[in-house]
């Protein structure tokens, strides 16, 4: 069978405009190399008119041992989504890259907007390149960037963005060895939070207190 070359578009349309997120319904077929056509589909995919990608913050702090900063916070989707009703959920600090923005810039703003913190944006450093978390669903990139922090720096109560769901988050320090253990014993569940763990960990392999 010839591979896909091209998509033919027979429609396109957007539901939902308005809001904080909108679905992109589109009309295709898949055109193949030899020039034969797919029978027509339907994919539904989201867009974030505010900004399509998103950058994720790994704050840290050497003490004795590294020590990782995670936010507890309530998050829609999974709270209505799922049967289980989880209203809390474990990540890393992270936010939307508006148009515009410099990544440096906008994880600088997300570590004072969640966690109170003042960070200059030259100590921000990338982990690693980007990447889709559900390219079936949505184009978002998802860029990974370290910063760290004085030993002895503490969260402070976090400004917000003004958005009322910001409210109440919960902050923690906790060492990068446990952070990981609490992935791998499926107590974390955040996707981006795990990988930019394991980056922080491979990008600074010779850690010292």
């Amino acid at each position: 069978m010839s591979h896909a070359a091209a998509f033919q578009v027979l429609g396109d349309q957007r539901v939902g405009e308005g809001g904080f997120l909108r679905i992109r319904r589109m009309r295709l077929r898949l055109v193949r190399a030899d020039g034969s056509r797919t029978r027509e589909g339907t994919w539904d995919y989201v867009e974030r008119p505010m900004g399509l990608d998103a950058v994720v913050v790994a704050i840290f702090r050497r003490r004795e041992q590294v020590e990782v900063l995670l936010r507890a916070g309530a998050r829609v989707a999974v709270h209505f989504g799922r049967p289980e009703r989880q209203l809390l959920l474990v990540e890393l600090v992270a936010g939307i890259l508006e148009p515009g923005d410099s990544l440096a810039l906008r994880a600088a703003g997300e570590v004072l907007e969640e966690a109170g913190l003042v960070v200059a944006p030259e100590r921000i450093e990338r982990l690693g390149p980007p990447m889709f978390p559900t390219p079936g669903m949505c184009p978002e990139l998802f860029h990974f960037v370290s910063c760290e922090v004085a030993a002895d720096a503490a969260a402070q109560p976090p400004r917000g963005d003004g958005s009322p769901f910001e409210e109440g988050a919960q902050l923690s320090w906790v060492t990068l060895d446990e952070a990981l253990a609490r992935c791998a014993r499926g107590e974390i569940q955040d996707l981006k939070t795990e990988v930019a763990l394991r980056r922080l960990r491979e990008k600074y392999s010779t850690f010292v207190a």
